[in-house]
């Protein structure tokens, strides 16, 4: 039972980290920027922040969820506008070198930084609501609902642990050839994630 509850979490976790989006961008450019660790270190931000909106959502913690809810907008405008100001700092890097230094607070603050951003997505609470409805978790007691968080969290670590392992072995070597293209796009990218943020929670 506890197997099958983990093993059903790591998917949910799987499915919600691997679809493109701001994250990933940001995961794939700390991997070529640093290290993949400092990589897998963003991803597991968000992993954590996966985890603790699955938790909020999975034990019926209604009275916080509903804070979060209304305090959508200005939660929404400032992750919105700390991903322009990444995008913005990371086009403007011409090296490597200079993209390393983009927000460089070491492995600590990539982690913060990231989990502060993921959570920024307060929505994402409705989604884990729907999936547990749906499983019947809110049924269950909360030991069932911590394996499943822990599964969450799992599953999604493993896919940032996967990208940040494929960025690292495929894209580094365009870096040493001294190709400051994938910054542009990657700075170009994180600063229209962020414009969508600010247009969704603006309006």
């Amino acid at each position: 039972m506890a197997t099958d509850l983990f093993l059903q979490g790591g998917l949910i976790g799987l499915a919600i980290a691997a679809p493109v989006g701001p994250i990933g961008v940001l995961c794939i450019q700390k991997t070529l920027a640093r290290n993949r660790l400092h990589g897998l270190a963003a991803g597991l931000g968000a992993a954590t922040a996966d985890a603790l909106y699955g938790l909020l959502a999975g034990l019926g913690i209604t009275a916080l969820t509903h804070l979060l809810l209304e305090a959508r907008t200005p939660i929404q405008l400032g992750g919105g506008l700390f991903l322009c100001y990444l995008g913005y700092r990371t086009f403007t890097a011409d090296t490597g070198a200079q993209a390393a230094r983009v927000g460089d607070t070491g492995m600590g603050g990539t982690y913060l930084s990231t989990l502060l951003l993921t959570l920024a997505n307060p929505v994402t609470i409705l989604s884990f609501m729907a999936i547990f409805a749906g499983m019947g978790t809110f049924a269950r007691s909360g030991g069932d609902t911590l394996i499943l968080v822990f599964g969450i969290f799992s599953g999604s670590a493993c896919w940032w642990l996967i990208l940040s392992g494929l960025a690292d072995s495929l894209g580094r070597r365009l870096l040493r050839q001294g190709s400051s293209g994938l910054n542009r796009i990657s700075g170009a990218l994180l600063a229209g994630f962020g414009l969508l943020a600010l247009l969704s929670g603006g309006g």
